[in-house]
């Protein structure tokens, strides 16, 4: 397991939670540095909520102990809320209202200086990309605006750390990448962050380490890299014009373990040994198909792979048996 030589910002021990007899959590670790982007990576069900939640003093562990700066989460929430700001799966904002005025209220609630407010409006609507819509009321914005408000509205009181619970659920791939590039800005300006997600390519892309978690524990932290290397054996990945030219060509590979249709449907990956005879033989395949393959690439591991690996199924399956809150409820609780 690998750790982090930052200086811990956010301590957590043996966290446990159950509903009955369901137990949610079940002895979760983790330390994350500051400045650091930790990604908590796992299915529906497997405890991130529910970890995150108990962080932000919305819900008490059956046992365990939890920091933020040193201050102990169930003994003393009060303070601790000083120290971090959720922005949940759903944006919680006032549609009613312009992103302006939400900023503002968000302001004044957060105690903000007087003298202060407008220019730290001003500041979030233009780090956000939200000057050309701030007189517009919010209910006329899309997902991803919605979506850089609320982040945006979790800063007003510039704490030192963010949990982001699955912040990119439902947004389009340009707001997504958006939203990764000003994680990536807070992280840099040294803003510790705690991201949950099912996205493999999230935590690929976000991450300086990856806590693994499945069944309500983690079973492997380290980079992305790091995580990958547990994994032996590489892929190869044919792309294709087509959906249909996919999974055509997938099924012209005469039920070869392992073949999966990926990329959105229109590329298939292989599991190889000896990659030249594997290329060789798809390719007689696909050619006595008259299916014609547009690029061929030999990838490593992923982290699919490695959850698959640790897990024995892929990372978007799992019961959800997860808690889940009403995001509105949630940033009403930790405000």
């Amino acid at each position: 397991m690998t750790t982090t030589h930052r200086q811990p910002v956010i301590e957590v021990t043996g966290l446990r939670k159950a509903y009955g007899k369901h137990a949610v959590l079940d002895g979760v670790d983790l330390h994350v540095g500051r400045g650091e982007i930790y990604a908590l990576l796992g299915p529906n069900g497997a405890g991130k909520t529910t970890t995150v939640n108990i962080l932000s003093t919305l819900v008490r562990p059956d046992a365990g102990s939890a920091r933020i700066g040193g201050v102990d989460v169930l003994a003393r929430p009060a303070q601790a809320k000083r120290m971090f700001a959720l922005t949940g799966q759903y944006a919680s904002v006032d549609e009613f209202q312009t992103g302006t005025e939400n900023l503002a209220m968000m302001a004044t609630l957060n105690h903000v200086p007087r003298a202060e407010r407008r220019g730290r409006v001003r500041h979030l609507l233009e780090a956000f990309d939200l000057m050309d819509a701030a007189n517009k009321r919010v209910g006329g914005y899309s997902g991803g605006m919605r979506r850089r408000l609320d982040l945006a509205i979790s800063l007003v009181a510039t704490p030192p750390v963010l949990f982001l619970d699955e912040p990119t659920t439902g947004l389009d791939p340009r707001s997504r990448a958006q939203l990764w590039s000003l994680v990536d800005e807070l992280a840099n300006a040294g803003t510790t962050i705690l991201l949950t997600t099912q996205y493999l390519d999230e935590a690929e892309r976000l991450a300086d380490r990856v806590g693994v978690i499945d069944g309500g524990v983690i079973v492997a932290t380290g980079t992305p890299d790091e995580l990958k290397s547990q994994v032996s054996g590489d892929h190869i990945v044919f792309t294709f014009e087509t959906r249909d030219d996919a999974q055509r060509a997938a099924a012209s590979a005469g039920g070869k373990a392992g073949v999966e249709v990926v990329d959105d449907d229109t590329a298939v990956r292989m599991p190889t040994v000896d990659a030249v005879a594997d290329i060789r033989g798809f390719l007689a395949h696909t050619a006595s198909a008259g299916i014609q393959v547009t690029d061929i690439a030999i990838v490593g591991p992923t982290l699919d792979d490695v959850f698959l690996t640790l897990t024995g199924r892929p990372a978007t399956t799992g019961a959800d048996g997860d808690t889940k809150q009403n995001d509105s409820t949630q940033k009403e609780k930790a405000a």
